[in-house]
């Protein structure tokens, strides 16, 4: 693609999913969890250009059966294999430690918050862990953010992401403020004046976003079931329509996070490839007369 305007290529490109929510058989006798992730990864499969990894924010699946997860595995590891792209599993308040870390990433059974730290070309990736055993509402830990600051210590080359389930930001659906993030102000105080540049999380089966002592941060919508906030807030409940995912592109300078529908239509064709050769061709000058002014 030809630099047409003031920002070069995006430096780094990523997936962003959430709330999977896979499970044997269907969510509540109807929602086809597997069938949505299924759609989710095709469309993710037809991006143009390079994909430097795949971020899952939690909820990977609903009941934290062996089996979910075995499962989930089989269907996303092959399309980041297509794409030459890492995956990263967050956990969420619908997994389990142990089963997660058995069947999904191969390990040893364990109690311990599932983290990890990624290197994707100098822009660093980090999981966290909120979920909370026994419980639906999130929390990090003094142990999980010690460890944080520890890894923030040293600056990376394009800076630092941060992936987590529950975000810190407020909701516009009242049960979902009753399972948020508790310790929002320990992170807060961990990652003040780090390289941390984005957050991106999940959770609320919405996509919002806001900042979080000064950060970026962004909720990826969620491919089983989604909600729709123009309903009044006590009403709002799930619906199996709207599913999207997110494309963030990290930039020198700053971080976007763009929605993707999962549904998508047939392209216009307004604008060719054959149209952006010729206006590739023409100098700044003559692209803004021929694109930007309007007729007399």
């Amino acid at each position: 693609m030809h630099q047409l305007g003031s920002h070069p290529p995006a430096r780094r490109t990523i997936v962003h999913l959430s709330d999977t929510h896979l499970l044997e058989g269907p969510l509540n006798g109807r929602i086809d969890t597997e069938a949505n992730l299924v759609r989710a990864l095709a469309r993710v499969e037809r991006l143009v250009g390079g994909v430097d990894a795949l971020v899952l924010t939690g909820d990977l699946t609903d009941l934290a059966e062996e089996s979910a997860y075995r499962r989930l595995r089989a269907l996303v590891e092959p399309v980041a294999a297509r794409l030459g792209a890492p995956v990263v599993w967050v956990a969420g308040n619908h997994d389990e430690r142990a089963p997660l870390r058995s069947a999904l990433l191969g390990g040893e059974p364990s109690l311990e918050p599932v983290t990890s730290v990624h290197d994707l070309g100098g822009l660093r990736l980090i999981a966290l862990d909120s979920s909370v055993p026994g419980w639906h509402h999130g929390r990090l830990g003094d142990e999980q953010l010690d460890w944080l600051r520890r890894e923030l210590a040293e600056p990376a080359p394009l800076g630092t992401l941060l992936a987590l389930h529950h975000p810190p930001l407020p909701s516009h659906v009242p049960l979902f403020d009753i399972l948020e993030l508790q310790d929002q102000p320990a992170l807060a105080d961990a990652i003040r004046g780090t390289d941390v540049r984005a957050i991106l999380a999940g959770h609320l089966h919405y996509a919002t976003s806001g900042t979080f002592a000064g950060i970026p941060v962004s909720v990826a919508s969620a491919s089983c079931y989604t909600m729709d906030i123009a309903r009044p807030a006590l009403s709002v409940n799930g619906m199996d329509a709207g599913q999207t995912f997110q494309l963030v592109h990290v930039y020198d300078d700053t971080v976007t996070h763009a929605v993707v529908p999962v549904e998508a239509a047939d392209p216009n064709d307004f604008f060719t490839p054959e149209w952006y050769a010729r206006m590739a061709a023409l100098t700044p000058h003559e692209r803004l007369e021929r694109f930007s002014r309007k007729p007399a």
